[in-house]
């Protein structure tokens, strides 16, 4: 990135202040140091995934109401360029195209979040915009600098590559990006950094010490509670140890004893455990229906843990989220 021209401090002074009364930017501060550290592994390097604009998944057409996690949270990780500009005016199609291009073959290292202030007109007073097209920075949530106006199309590369090398010390997710790049450009596969929290995780789970695994998910969360891959794992640690001891015989007791929870639990976890799926989600779903306070959350809480062994987007896990609100409601 070049250096800053003068002319344009007071210009990203007035969009930072401007943004911090537009978008909420609270809890960024907080997220930052653990952004900058390697993922999981598993995880992709750099962060989740930006929703997919332009068949990428590096390209997103922001809105108002997603800004803060398709844009504002990303760039904690990597630089994201906001290409803004207007519908009702012609389009700098070959820059936005080539912008596209650049971020869809990053691997990572940047992300371009384009915006028409026609239909987003805050975002557009956030930026203050007085002309199209315009590209603002964004690191940590602020931005580090602007250019009003088109850039050449054969200098997008050039400025793009600049911005990396200006950042890089600074966000280590820019490289991880880069080597997934040239990876992918030559075919050969990326191997994420492991992180020995979730090593010695698995190992404990390979070893059968439920009581290890768990402990150690659990300090993961303790220390990054919106963990997502430790979430999982910690409800998939959880449930194999009550598996493991789960009786068939307790499916017939509960059956024939309706009104103990507890019974209807253990029958749950059986069936769960022999793939019956929906059996366990229905038996607790009518357990919540028929039983009232501390006893309804037992139930209820159990099952909301038996989801989460699921994807969200499982379609049991769905039908049986339904049942749950008619049952509590």
């Amino acid at each position: 990135m070049s250096r800053p021209d003068p002319r344009q401090a007071a210009q990203r002074a007035a969009i930072s202040s401007a943004m911090a009364g537009a978008v909420d930017l609270s809890g960024l501060k907080a997220r930052a140091d653990a952004a900058n550290r390697p993922a999981p592994s598993g995880g992709a390097g750099g962060g989740p995934p930006a929703p997919g604009g332009g068949g990428s998944s590096w390209v997103v057409d922001a809105t108002e109401q997603g800004f803060q996690a398709e844009v504002l949270e990303p760039s904690l990780q990597v630089p994201v360029v906001v290409e803004l500009w207007a519908s009702r005016y012609p389009r700098e199609e070959q820059l936005s195209a080539e912008l596209e291009r650049l971020a869809s073959t990053g691997g990572g290292a940047w992300r371009l979040a384009r915006v028409d202030i026609d239909t987003q007109p805050r975002v557009a007073q956030a930026f203050g915009v007085q002309q199209v097209p315009m590209l603002v920075v964004l690191v940590g949530g602020q931005p580090v600098d602007a250019v009003n106006g088109a850039i050449p199309e054969d200098r997008a590369a050039e400025w793009v590559k600049s911005l990396l090398d200006a950042l890089r010390d600074r966000m280590p997710a820019i490289a991880e990006g880069e080597r997934r790049a040239a990876a992918a450009g030559s075919d050969e596969p990326v191997e994420e950094p492991e992180d020995p929290r979730f090593t010695a995780a698995e190992d404990a789970l390979e070893q059968g010490d439920y009581a290890a695994a768990e402990a150690a998910y659990t300090a993961i969360l303790d220390s990054e509670p919106a963990n997502e891959q430790a979430k999982a794992a910690l409800a998939q640690v959880r449930f194999l140890a009550r598996a493991e001891q789960a009786d068939p015989s307790s499916i017939a007791r509960a059956d024939a004893a309706p009104d103990d929870v507890d019974a209807q639990l253990a029958a749950a976890d059986a069936e769960l455990a022999a793939d019956r799926v929906e059996a366990a989600f229905t038996r607790l779903v009518d357990t919540v229906a028929r039983t009232a306070g501390e006893d309804r959350d037992r139930a209820r809480g159990h099952l909301v843990g038996l989801f989460e062994l699921f994807p969200a987007d499982d379609p049991r896990v769905a039908t049986a989220r339904r049942a749950l609100a008619r049952a509590l409601f």
